[in-house]
């Protein structure tokens, strides 16, 4: 298998599992970043044995040219929402959404998810107000942290 191959059964195994992953620059050092999730959450054992699984196949592989710094963890609380499976997944939860350019004078608004249908993100905000984002306008959305 050649480095190519590795990166398409990394890609497949993650789509399979639902695992996101990103290879990222942040200044000087590369980041290849595994988020993995399963229901009743993520440990820390999780995180270890998926790092270690992985870090044999990529030491044999070796499929990214730079030197990289291997991440593994959870999504975290305020998890991204990418996937289709996510928007309906977290429906009827708390998310923040962050726009490219304003709406209604802001980029920035939160609300309970309604939904994500033909390229249409709905949420209601605390007051009643239903809000709709085209999809391709949204910068970021995130569950959102209420304490």
């Amino acid at each position: 298998m050649d480095s190519k191959e590795f990166l398409d059964a990394l890609n497949l195994v993650a789509k399979e599992k639902g695992i996101d992953k990103e290879v990222v620059k942040e200044g000087v050092n590369w980041y290849l970043r595994v988020y993995i999730d399963k229901d009743g959450g993520v440990n820390i054992d999780d995180c270890e044995a998926v790092s270690r699984a992985l870090e044999v196949k990529l030491d044999e592989k070796d499929p990214i040219e730079q030197a990289y710094i291997l991440e593994v963890s959870s999504p975290g609380i305020d998890r991204p929402l990418k996937k289709d499976a996510d928007f309906v997944k977290y429906q009827g939860e708390i998310i923040d959404v962050k726009l490219y350019k304003a709406q209604d004078g802001s980029k920035q608004y939160q609300g309970r998810l309604l939904g994500l249908e033909d390229g249409v993100l709905s949420i209601e905000e605390e007051n009643g107000n239903v809000v709709k984002f085209e999809q391709k306008d949204i910068a970021s959305v995130r569950l959102a942290v209420i304490f």
